[in-house]
């Protein structure tokens, strides 16, 4: 491997290592479940969850009121699964 080759990899990881954190498919299911339509998955909810959440999933939806709205999904290995809309 070349030097740039590996050093554009080590200053690329903050940004792709997250991906890793979300669960998309339980976002999902916990959105629907709350009455969440039109759900869209938007990646990583960086800044957005608690210091024991390990999951982070942006979403995009409609409420349950019919307002479109934008959020996070956040959870952890050993508790529930939290919805905080920006």
């Amino acid at each position: 491997m070349q030097i740039g080759v590996g050093i554009a990899l080590i200053a690329a990881f903050p940004f792709a290592a997250p991906v890793a954190c979300t669960t998309p498919d339980r976002a999902t299911n916990v959105l629907n479940a709350q009455g969440y339509t039109e759900v869209q998955i938007t990646g990583y909810a960086y800044f957005d969850c608690g210091q024991g959440d390990v999951f982070a999933t942006a979403f995009e939806a409609k409420a349950p009121s019919g307002q479109r709205v934008e959020g996070a999904v956040c959870s952890g290995l050993l508790k529930g699964n939290t919805v905080r809309l920006d």
